[in-house]
């Protein structure tokens, strides 16, 4: 799963995104490029769990994190949809927006910030809109057999669109099958991130404008600090700055959540590993998450709740307890299951 940093320039998104990824970018040799990183999701559970097995290997949950390189326009001055290409390829959006006061630079303006860049969108997906309506059109005309529930969910799209709303404000809309190839921007999960002063850890007044979105402020530069230190030296940043949790910790997870993901774990002396699936996945085709084979022969799933397993303190124990139970093909996984797959090929 790959999350896109997107954003004005000077809003902090490289910050951000070295914050995350640990990544440091060279900026005497920096090329306008798209940079990715691979993180780990924090997860107590799995250390938890590595504690308990003591095995060879422990593997966390992974997300990814572009930045891409996006040419911005002028103030009035209308893009397209070419710009955003790379950005497209995301399965959700991280905004970022200023809201320091740099050296030299005018006061911070997150609302306007927000709505130059949410324009910017819009503006790309009317376009790839339009543009496919009109084939669609030409394409009547000419007696060509077209899809009617396209046609129709597109023209949903234009209106949502020319009133200024973004598809993700309609789950439904944006994750329709006959729309899936237009990848829109507007129709991606969002999380805006609002990037404080050193001293700022609140979210800034935006009255009802960003009500139907999901917000966090961070201390960027603070966090971009803290990213670049030794574990114990870490721990003494966080306590005098009195932070109780990283917030890349938090992002991290927010982004986990915000894409509809969840983790379930397998467990051993040779692993302890986590496993990333949709909510509401299927144990039989949670199964070809770790391999097709064990899909093809799936049998049954033994699984056991995170908690349930923690309170009786051995899988021994659980089993003793009744915590232990038989799932068939169509039991939907629930975050923190361990499971054990059961299959014959």
């Amino acid at each position: 799963m790959k999350l896109g940093i997107i954003g004005l320039p000077g809003a902090g998104k490289s910050t951000l995104f070295e914050a995350l990824t640990k990544i440091i970018m060279d900026e005497a040799t920096h090329k306008p490029e798209d940079r990715l990183g691979t993180i780990r999701v924090p997860d107590e559970r799995v250390n938890r769990l590595s504690k308990m097995y003591n095995p060879r290997k422990t593997i966390f949950a992974q997300v990814e994190y572009l930045l891409p390189y996006i040419p911005m326009q002028k103030p009035g001055q209308k893009g397209d949809e070419t710009a955003w290409t790379s950005v497209r390829t995301c399965d959700a959006l991280i905004h970022v927006i200023r809201n320091f006061k740099g050296f030299g630079e005018e006061p911070a303006t997150p609302l306007e910030d927000f709505a130059r860049i949410h324009e910017e969108m819009i503006f790309a997906d009317l376009l790839v809109v339009e543009k496919r309506i009109e084939r669609i059109n030409l394409d009547q005309k000419r007696g060509k057999k077209t899809d009617p529930e396209e046609l129709r969910l597109l023209m949903e799209c234009k209106d949502m669109l020319e009133k200024e709303k973004p598809l993700h404000h309609k789950p439904h809309l944006a994750a329709a099958p006959q729309l899936k190839g237009f990848t829109f921007l507007s129709g991606k999960p969002m999380l805006v991130v609002f990037n404080n002063e050193d001293d700022n850890e609140t979210l800034p007044d935006t009255g009802e404008t960003l009500n139907e979105e999901i917000c966090l402020a961070i201390r960027g530069r603070l966090e971009h600090e803290l990213a670049q230190m030794e574990e114990e030296e870490a721990r003494e940043y966080l306590t005098e700055f009195n932070i109780t949790t990283s917030a890349m910790d938090r992002m991290i997870t927010l982004s986990y959540e915000l894409l509809g993901l969840i983790s379930f774990f397998t467990v051993g002396p040779d692993e302890v590993r986590a496993w990333t699936i949709k909510k509401g996945t299927l144990a039989v085709d949670a199964a070809e998450v770790i391999h097709s084979d064990i899909k093809k022969g799936f049998i049954r799933a033994e699984v056991v709740a995170y908690n349930d397993l923690i309170e009786a303190g051995s899988y021994k124990d659980a089993r003793q307890k009744g915590t232990v139970r038989l799932e068939g093909k169509t039991y939907s996984v629930q975050d923190g299951d361990i499971i054990e797959f059961r299959f014959n090929v």
